[in-house]
């Protein structure tokens, strides 16, 4: 029995939750989510509480259980206060500046990065810092991992970009000949 799954989804007021067979639509103050899931898991609406249940009893769909729990509140969440995720980036004439849709970065190559922001996500520069917000967990996570792949910290300078939450564990130099 998956302990995450029995958990009810409480949906708050301003949410509007719909189920349509196996795809579940939220739209609240923050915009509208949509997603597909598997048939191996149903989902019933009482008053303002989802529940989530497995067809039967296999291990597939056990396994499905707790994840389409998870993935519905982070929909709910999402369309309510939003994701955020917060980058770093460290290093001698590093940039970054936001132009519509667009994150421009000057990340220490010969040229700069014009990296397209998914739909449904912002990002915000404050000296060295980006924020990245939006309603979809998936997206925004996925957004920043990629901007982080672009100049990755490396472990002697601490150059790079790196998640604000994120400890670089720092290597020592060379060190001179013995």
């Amino acid at each position: 029995m998956s302990r995450i799954g029995k958990m009810p989804v409480e949906i708050p007021e301003k949410v509007e939750l719909k189920v349509n067979g196996a795809n579940v639509t939220v739209k609240g103050p923050n915009g509208q989510l949509e997603h597909t899931f598997n048939n191996l898991i149903t989902f019933s609406v009482d008053g303002k509480v989802l529940t989530v249940t497995p067809v039967d009893e296999s291990k597939k769909a056990n396994s499905m259980w707790g994840t389409a729990r998870t993935l519905v509140n982070n929909m709910v969440l999402g369309v309510t206060t939003g994701f955020t995720k917060s980058l770093e980036f460290n290093g001698v004439g590093y940039k970054a500046a936001v132009s519509g849709d667009t994150l421009n970065l000057n990340l220490g190559y010969s040229h700069p990065i014009d990296y397209k922001l998914p739909n449904g996500v912002k990002a915000k520069v404050n000296k060295n810092l980006i924020e990245l917000s939006g309603a979809s967990k998936e997206l925004v996570g996925f957004a920043a991992a990629k901007i982080r792949s672009l100049r990755p910290p490396e472990p002697y300078k601490g150059k790079g970009i790196k998640y604000v939450d994120e400890y670089i564990i720092r290597k020592a130099g060379k060190s001179a000949g013995k």
